[in-house]
């Protein structure tokens, strides 16, 4: 524990640099390294583009190194503003040591530079940080004073030190010196289990959620010797959804607790039972004294004199969520499970049908007290991570029905599970509550006025954003959203002003970038919307909608090489992405290559068959190849969403009379020919002519 967060240094650096100059993360098509200059670390980035360049260049010092290195170490950078953002890659001690994508990262869209160290995080990993006056409250972004402890220090197993250590300074009386800190060995079993608990018991790291730490406590306000279940409540799939098996690297109390060993003891057996905090042995001595530990209750001869109980009985697995670490598997079995438990696992994303969805239920503590709150935390679960999102909203419902003083953080979870459903204007009606609710709810605040742009009440919302600001001037997001809101209003200049102080207070706000850039490409400023996208490709290369756009922008240039390369990127990431295939489409289609537009217009319309000028453009292709029934199915679905339309009126007439139906395609044309658009009148004329019409 005292290794688990430090500074880098030369002696603990070796080992990382060892491990390989240059990592390939082939689904992001990224390139990445940790560097020594000068005594300091970097983690680097680049990309390569079709003319073998290095493209889209990101260096983050490493300020901070978080993990022993017992299983692996991830690499912090500290911003300017006090946040702590993870950096993408990792390294692992399996095999010697390995570089490789952190939890989360390996996959083609991932967080890359972004993602920051909660306060969650940091409750496990680290001695208690000081943060700014008002962070103590919930939903508060994350930030951090001053210098940072360096590991996990006494003070999380026996509280504060500061009043002990001035008594045993001032020679007070044994006795007044011993009660003035906690020993663990003088709390119940049960206390004592819980300063493990507390970091060690998580069911599951996947969307759940696993834990809620209950509002009115800050986040690093737990002291050893106090109800675990006064400060945190956490949750587990349902009994008989499938996911009692799961192994996970955090879940060493949540599998000991399956146990027969564990269940039997009463109460008795601890995580102590087997290790002494301060001296973890290694090698054959753990062995041994694990062993020894095993003996005292299954006797010691025959089989159970054997050197490795743990060996077959606690054996090493690789984890589900850290896919390149192993670990000590707690669940104490008669046999060793079945299979191969190191074999290498590929990473996996609960996301979509992935996801689990179904009932959360509370695991500890196994109860909770009455009373309208607990159930509301227990709604809470249901709703956080979309797990049980219906009814989760429907028994938060009645919970908040029932307790009209609720604090405000149970209508901003409100909010947020009605935003998942898409209930728009239901959402910023309890981001309004939880405002009015909780004096400063700056956050809240800021939810309910991105709601109302969202529900066309954008006059409205730029009001309620504003006031947002001047709660929270610091708040990047809801300078980004007040801009957005300008935007829709027409209110161009004072947009770009909104937009530029979000960058001003976060300059790798990537979606600030992309929007600034949409503004300044439709205000005819190619230059400055080229280099917005640029830098927003730049900060996160997986960005599609960045990567769309300024294949768009390149484009209109005659740039088509470079559009080529930007659409092929935003294609791979966002597949379904209708608009940026039909853009693409478009690029192809005026290079000639028509098969090629006409594969992206297929794509495009199984993505979203109502974009109605793909529709057409594809109508228009099969009928230049001779596929005119397949044309006329197209236009008749563009005239079903935008009946009238004199483009599809045109494609349908031209279509059926290629088929030899001149009485069917003769109506089409005549409508055709009294479109507002000079070209599809001349066009449906000529053909009329040619009918004899």
């Amino acid at each position: 524990m005292g290794r688990s967060f430090c500074r880098p240094a030369a002696e603990k650096m070796a080992a990382d640099l060892r491990a390989g100059s240059t990592y390939y993360h082939a689904a992001s098509d990224s390139y990445f390294q940790i560097a020594e200059r000068a005594g300091e670390y970097f983690q680097q980035r680049w990309q390569v583009d079709g003319a073998g360049r290095r493209v889209n260049e990101m260096e983050k010092r490493v300020d901070y190194v978080m993990g022993s290195g017992n299983h692996a170490k991830t690499y912090l950078s500290r911003t300017a503003d006090g946040r702590l953002m993870e950096l993408p890659l990792g390294w692992y001690a399996e095999k010697g040591g390995i570089l490789g994508m952190n939890p989360g990262y390996d996959k083609a869209e991932h967080e890359g530079f972004r993602r920051p160290i909660t306060y969650d995080c940091m409750f496990c990993h680290n001695g208690y940080p000081k943060i700014p006056a008002g962070h103590e409250k919930p939903f508060a972004a994350p930030v951090y004073e001053g210098a940072l402890p360096e590991g996990i220090d006494c003070e999380r197993c026996h509280g504060p030190g500061m009043k002990h250590a001035q008594l045993a300074g001032a020679g007070a009386a044994k006795e007044e010196i011993k009660k003035a800190i906690v020993n663990p060995g003088r709390l119940s079993g049960e206390r004592q289990m819980e300063i493990c608990t507390g970091c060690h018991l998580e069911a599951t790291s996947f969307p759940l959620p696993n834990a809620l730490q209950r509002y009115e406590r800050g986040p690093f306000s737990f002291q050893a010797g106090e109800a675990l279940g006064d400060f945190l409540l956490n949750f587990d799939h349902a009994p008989g959804t499938g996911r009692e098996e799961k192994f996970e690297i955090v879940n060493a109390v949540y599998r000991l607790r399956q146990s027969a060993c564990f269940v039997k003891s009463a109460g008795k057996m601890l995580c102590t039972t087997c290790h002494n905090p301060h001296d973890v042995p290694r090698g054959e001595e753990a062995v041994q004294r694990y062993a020894a530990v095993c003996r005292q209750c299954h006797g010691g001869s025959g089989h159970m004199a054997q050197a490795d109980c743990t060996g077959c009985h606690m054996p090493k697995r690789r984890t589900e969520d850290v896919v390149h670490s192993l670990a000590t598997d707690h669940k104490i079995q008669k046999r060793k499970p079945a299979g191969d438990l190191l074999a290498e696992l590929a990473e996996r994303h609960e996301v979509g049908p992935l996801a689990y969805r179904g009932k959360v239920v509370l695991y500890y503590p196994e109860k909770v007290g009455p009373g309208v709150e607990n159930e509301l935390y227990l709604a809470v679960a249901q709703v956080k991570q979309g797990s049980n999102l219906a009814e989760g909203v429907e028994q938060l419902k009645a919970g908040l029905a029932k307790l009209p003083a609720a604090r405000g953080e149970f209508w901003f979870e409100l909010g947020d599970a009605y935003e998942r459903m898409g209930k728009l204007t239901e959402a910023a009606g309890a981001y309004r509550e939880a405002a009015r609710r909780r004096a400063g709810f700056s956050v809240a605040v800021r939810k309910m006025g991105t709601m109302l742009r969202r529900t066309g009440k954008a006059a409205e919302g730029a009001a309620v954003l504003e006031r947002a600001v001047a709660m929270d001037a610091g708040d990047a997001v809801a300078w980004h959203e007040l801009g957005l809101t300008y935007q829709a209003l027409g209110r161009k200049a004072e947009a770009e002003v909104a937009l530029g102080k979000a960058l001003l207070r976060d300059p790798e706000l990537m979606e600030a970038h992309n929007n600034l850039g949409v503004m300044r490409m439709a205000a005819g400023d190619a230059v400055r919307a080229e280099a917005e996208f640029r830098e927003a490709v730049r900060i996160k290369p997986e960005f599609a909608e960045a990567r769309g756009n300024l294949g768009a922008l390149m484009a209109g240039l005659g740039r088509t090489a470079e559009a080529r390369e930007q659409f092929r990127a935003a294609v791979r990431l966002r597949p379904g992405d209708a608009r940026v295939r039909y853009e693409y489409a478009m690029l192809l289609g005026r290079l000639r290559e028509y098969d090629a537009a006409m594969g992206e217009l297929e794509a495009c319309v199984k993505a979203d068959g109502s974009l109605v000028e793909a529709r057409a453009l594809l109508g228009d292709l099969l009928l230049g190849k001779g596929r005119a029934g397949e044309a006329a199915g197209h236009y008749r679905e563009v005239l079903r969403v935008k009946p009238g339309w004199g483009r599809a009126e045109l494609g349908l007439g031209a279509a059926l009379a290629s088929m030899g139906d001149a009485a069917q395609a003769v109506p089409h044309l005549q409508l055709a020919a009294k479109d507002a658009d000079a070209n599809v009148r001349g066009q449906a004329a000529e053909m009329l002519k040619r009918l004899g019409r």
